[in-house]
C-alpha cells in the first residue's frame, strides 16, 4: 500500500510540479510577504503566461516563449500597480479588475479558443530530453530543468532583493511612510515589486503550458490559494534566513504541498475536494506559527493557574 502511494513515479511526478508551481509562490512571496499586498491577479496572470507561451511554442520557439510570458507578466503586474498607485484602487480590488479583464486577454491571446494543443512541437522539455543518452537523465529530465530553472530564479532573487532598489521594495512594505520620508518614491517600488511578481508568476503558466503540452482557459483557477498555501508552508519551514534561504524554503513548501496532493489523489480524494483541502492547509500553516508562538503564554497561564490551585 505504501510503496504505491510513495512510489517513484508519484514523489517524481510532484517534484515537478511543486518546482514549477515554486514560481508563482515566489511570485506571492514579493507581492504578499514583502510588499504585504494582497493581489488577486495571480489567476489571471498565471493563465497569460501559459497562453502566451503556448501560442509562441507552437511558432517554433520554446525558448524565446518563457521572456514573452514574463514581458506579458510584467505588463501585468504594472496593469494592477497603476490601478493601486495612481487610481487609489484598493489593492484587492485592483487585483479583482485585473483579473477580471484578463479573460478575455487570454481568451483574444489564444486566438478566441478555450484551449491551444501543443503536441508534436518542441519544448524545452523535449528538447533538454536529447541532450543526453543516460538513463536515469531520461527519466528525471523534467524534474532536473524544472530545478535548474527555480534555483537561478531563487539566486536572482537573492541578488536583486539585496540591491538598492530591492531593499527599497521590502522597506516599503515594512514601512510605507517611513520610505516615503527618506525620498524614496513607494509608488515605483510598489510598482517594480508587482511587475516582478507578474513575470514570475507568468513565466510559471508558460512552463507548465510545455509541461503538459497544453493551455486551458481556466488553468489558473485557484492558483493563488495553491501559491498562498506553499508559501505559507514555506514560511513555517523556513522563517528566518537570508532570501536565498527564505527563497529556498517556500520552493520546499511548494514540493511539499504537491506531495500532499499526490498523495491525497492517491487515496481517491475528489478532485472537487483538492480547493478544501488547500484551504485547510493554508489555515493550518498559518495557524502553527501563531500557535507556536503564543506557546509560551500558554504555559505561563497554565503554570500560574497551578500554583494558585496549589494555594
Amino acid at each position: 500500500m505504501l510503496a504505491s502511494i510513495f512510489s517513484t513515479s508519484v514523489i517524481v511526478t510532484a517534484l515537478e510540479l511543486g518546482c514549477i508551481y515554486a514560481l508563482v509562490a515566489l511570485a506571492l512571496y514579493i507581492s504578499f510577504s514583502i510588499l504585504n499586498i494582497a493581489d488577486l491577479s495571480t489567476d489571471g496572470c498565471f493563465t497569460l503566461g501559459c497562453a502566451t507561451g503556448a501560442v509562441v511554442t507552437t511558432m517554433g520557439h520554446p525558448f524565446l516563449a518563457l521572456p514573452a510570458a514574463m514581458l506579458v507578466g510584467v505588463l501585468s503586474g504594472f496593469i494592477t500597480a497603476f490601478l493601486q498607485t495612481r487610481m487609489g484602487i484598493q489593492s484587492i480590488l485592483a487585483g479583482i479588475i485585473v483579473n477580471t479583464g484578463l479573460y478575455t486577454i487570454n481568451f483574444l491571446v489564444m486566438g478566441r479558443s478555450s484551449n491551444v494543443n501543443i503536441f508534436g512541437v518542441d519544448t524545452i522539455f523535449s528538447l533538454a530530453k536529447e541532450v543526453s543518452e543516460a538513463e536515469t537523465y531520461k527519466t528525471l529530465y523534467k524534474l532536473v530543468i524544472a530545478l535548474v530553472i527555480v534555483l537561478v530564479i531563487c539566486l536572482i532573487l537573492h541578488w536583486f532583493l539585496n540591491t538598492t532598489l530591492g531593499l527599497s521594495i521590502r522597506a516599503t512594505g515594512d514601512n510605507e511612510h517611513m520610505v516615503k520620508a527618506s525620498s524614496i518614491n513607494p509608488a515605483f517600488t510598489i510598482t517594480v515589486g508587482l511587475c516582478v511578481s507578474g513575470s514570475l508568476t507568468a513565466l510559471s503558466g508558460a512552463i507548465l503550458a510545455q509541461y503538459q503540452k497544453s493551455c486551458d482557459i481556466n488553468f489558473g483557477t485557484g492558483q493563488v490559494t495553491i501559491a498562498l498555501a506553499s508559501l505559507m508552508i514555506g514560511e513555517t519551514l523556513i522563517r528566518r534566513g537570508s532570501i536565498f534561504r527564505r527563497a529556498i524554503g517556500v520552493v520546499l513548501g511548494s514540493c511539499l504541498y504537491r506531495i500532499i496532493v499526490a498523495i491525497a489523489l492517491r487515496f481517491n480524494l475528489p478532485a472537487e475536494a483538492l480547493k478544501l483541502a488547500s484551504a485547510v492547509i493554508v489555515t493550518v500553516a498559518i495557524f502553527v506559527p501563531y500557535f507556536k508562538g503564543n506557546m509560551d503564554f500558554y504555559k505561563r497561564r497554565l503554570t500560574e493557574r497551578g500554583r494558585k490551585a496549589g494555594q
